[in-house]
């Protein structure tokens, strides 16, 4: 995302980053090579004093509230740049704690807060083809969707700040049913004797097609770029997808709404997080799961 972002952005445009993952940092450095407007930052704070639009993307909506309560405490002063400090996060956690983030923001008027978690992956985010789904004003879409295409290809607004995490809840959702449904029904295939590349087709030209099936197949060797085609290394991690899931089932409880296969999926990713062989897989690997 931040190789798309320095590509797309005026060469003029200083790109600030902080990432306590300091080999990452390095290599993204080393990739882009001898740019003089790219600058490391030691800390969360000294990004968001440089910057007028800030990018956030975190596993948990813990991470999230102490990154924010680093920018913002003490206050952070008011952008002597021309416009209103932005901050887009684009980190997949729940209603509640995106709107407390955003009130921390909005109250002493210190910028505006929006949410736009992604779809896509690693895959996409390093082909700059991401889908975000945004919370927004209508008074900032257009400065929003600017920076968000330079990332991606599609900008979905849900409505106003809290919307983009309720559809990106919703949308992992299914996708933690698509991915274990995916499995079951491939693994039932193999075991009739069908060979896993023709079912996988005949799937992803008919009714079950999905993203488990035609991009992220669990069987190893269907899909060549796909995570199970390398030891399911890479990709969307089993604790990630496990606790998007818990995401929904809260965010479904607050709301009265009713869910019938929450329970038993959530079994299946507790179990894969507490094996050794699964737990930092990605979670296609539930197909493997299914061989015990």
């Amino acid at each position: 995302m931040a190789k798309n972002l320095r590509a797309k952005i005026p060469k003029s445009d200083t790109l600030v980053i902080s990432d306590l993952n300091v080999d990452a940092t390095k290599r993204f450095v080393d990739e882009v090579g001898n740019d003089t407007h790219i600058e490391i930052a030691q800390c969360v704070r000294a990004v968001a004093e440089k910057s007028e639009t800030i990018i956030t993307v975190l596993p948990e909506p813990s991470h999230v509230k102490s990154v924010f309560h680093g920018m913002l405490t003490p206050e952070l002063p008011k952008s002597d740049k021309k416009g209103e400090r932005l901050f887009i996060d684009c980190s997949t956690i729940d209603p509640a704690s995106s709107k407390e983030v955003a009130n921390a923001v909005h109250c002493p008027g210190i910028g505006r807060f929006v949410d736009a978690p992604m779809s896509g992956g690693v895959v996409g985010a390093r082909a700059g083809t991401l889908t975000f789904m945004l919370g927004a004003p209508a008074a900032v879409l257009d400065r929003v969707k600017s920076v968000l295409l330079m990332m991606g290809k599609r900008v979905f607004h849900l409505g106003g700040q809290g919307a983009g995490v309720s559809g990106k809840i919703a949308n992992n959702y299914l996708l933690a049913l698509n991915n274990i449904a995916t499995a079951e029904a491939m693994n039932i295939g193999v075991k009739w004797g069908l060979d896993a590349h023709i079912l996988a087709s005949l799937i992803n030209a008919s009714t079950g097609k999905c993203w488990p099936s035609e991009v992220n197949n669990p069987v190893p060797g269907v899909v060549p770029d796909s995570p199970a085609s390398k030891g399911y290394s890479g990709g969307f991690g089993v604790s990630l997808m496990s606790k998007d899931l818990k995401l929904a089932i809260a965010a479904a409880k607050e709301s009265g709404a009713r869910l019938e296969l929450a329970e038993r999926a959530t079994q299946i990713y507790d179990a894969l997080e507490e094996d050794e062989d699964f737990k930092s897989k990605d979670f296609s690997v539930v197909y493997q799961y299914l061989q015990r």
